[in-house]
């Protein structure tokens, strides 16, 4: 690894020179009982394969990281722990892979904290669809009921505005990497020119299970899209997790950050809901900003604390952030875009950093 000069916030655990065009995509976190931290990311771009995870260890609470496990065939994926056992559930490539539109959901698990993984050879051992056109991210799952809660979508064409929303469920004792475990919710379209993708799992205050989405980023207009606001969706899950229900009139919700990826979870001890999230509110920010949002019912969000903030937008970003609670703190992971010896990020979308960051005590001014 080249050495940095200039001080990239958090800790690095791992750096990749744009010139390679391979760039930092999928961050994800958990805490394991043990103690131990277990991090995950993907590469995207030109020089890319555009269709393997890479896993680190730290059992030093993320002082340092050590990589553990190349896993092929597996992107856009949330690593998470259940049951006795390390699970990552996503995709098996994205849309930049030999002409295919998305990729097959694939799901493996790993019960030596991530050192061997199992293979998702068919529908018995983690092969959880034969068919491509399928997306997901590094976002919130959900244990309610019985069951264990995941949002997908679905990609009929590349244009994202044509993709559906579904969720996937099992029971908590199933075999997870069959796929006859897994009951799949209808699907449903977005609004007229938006894009929802990457949804997170959460239970709503009234004890419903809910997909909460991402949909537009205010900065892209040449894209199609027409509003210039962040509103985040939420999909309500019927209880057998077949059938879901949307009204634009009272689940349009304003959510600064909305434009780009999250994480949603409910704290344990306040019952409040808490993203890290990049708000847009201004033409000229990108995801230069990294701030802690808060609510108490999932519609109305205000900003709790910024918690990193670089002047230049253009290559420096803080993006994609998984995050998971330890204790009185929550550890996270993003997709960092910073300086380095070798002249920095291609710009800011396109990664140069995996980075471990821990915000202290997090319910103070919540």
């Amino acid at each position: 690894m080249p050495k940095i000069t200039k001080r990239v916030p958090g800790t690095i655990i791992h750096h990749v020179p744009a010139a390679t065009r391979n760039y930092v995509g999928c961050p994800s976190i958990v805490v394991l009982p043990s103690g131990h931290y277990i991090a995950s990311h993907s590469y995207f771009g030109p020089g890319a394969t555009n269709s393997d995870s890479f896993v680190y260890r730290s059992v030093d609470r993320g002082k340092t990281w050590e990589r553990i496990a190349d896993i092929r065939n597996q992107i856009w994926s949330k690593i998470f722990f259940h049951c006795g056992s390390l699970y990552i559930i996503g995709t098996d490539h994205c849309d930049r892979r030999g002409g295919r539109l998305n990729g097959k959901m694939v799901i493996r698990r790993s019960d030596d904290e991530g050192v061997r993984w199992t293979e998702a050879g068919g529908p018995g051992d983690g092969l959880l669809s034969d068919e491509d056109g399928y997306h997901t991210a590094p976002t919130a799952l959900l244990v309610h009921s019985g069951r264990i809660w995941k949002g997908f979508e679905y990609a009929p064409e590349a244009d994202r505005k044509t993709w559906r929303v579904f969720v996937i469920s099992a029971p908590i004792d199933s075999d997870l990497l069959d796929r006859t475990s897994w009951t799949r919710s209808e699907q449903i379209e977005t609004w007229p020119d938006y894009q929802w993708i990457e949804g997170n799992m959460v239970l709503s205050p009234d004890g419903e299970v809910v997909d909460v989405l991402r949909t537009n980023d205010c900065n892209r207009p040449k894209e199609g899209f027409g509003e210039e606001d962040e509103p985040a969706a939420i999909v309500h899950v019927s209880a057998n997790g077949k059938q879901l229900f949307h009204s634009t009139e009272d689940d349009k919700v304003r959510f600064p950050g909305g434009g780009a990826k999250f994480t949603i979870k409910r704290d344990p001890k306040t019952l409040k809901y808490l993203a890290l999230v990049n708000p847009q509110n201004s033409p000229n920010l990108y995801r230069n900003a990294l701030s802690l949002s808060v609510s108490t019912d999932l519609r109305n969000w205000r900003m709790a604390r910024e918690l990193i903030r670089h002047a230049d937008p253009v290559n420096h970003a803080f993006q994609y952030v998984d995050w998971d609670f330890d204790g009185d703190d929550i550890v996270y992971v993003s997709r960092t875009a910073y300086d380095d010896e070798l002249g920095g990020a291609h710009r800011a979308h396109d990664a140069n950093y995996l980075t471990f960051g821990r915000v202290e005590s997090f319910r103070s001014g919540l």
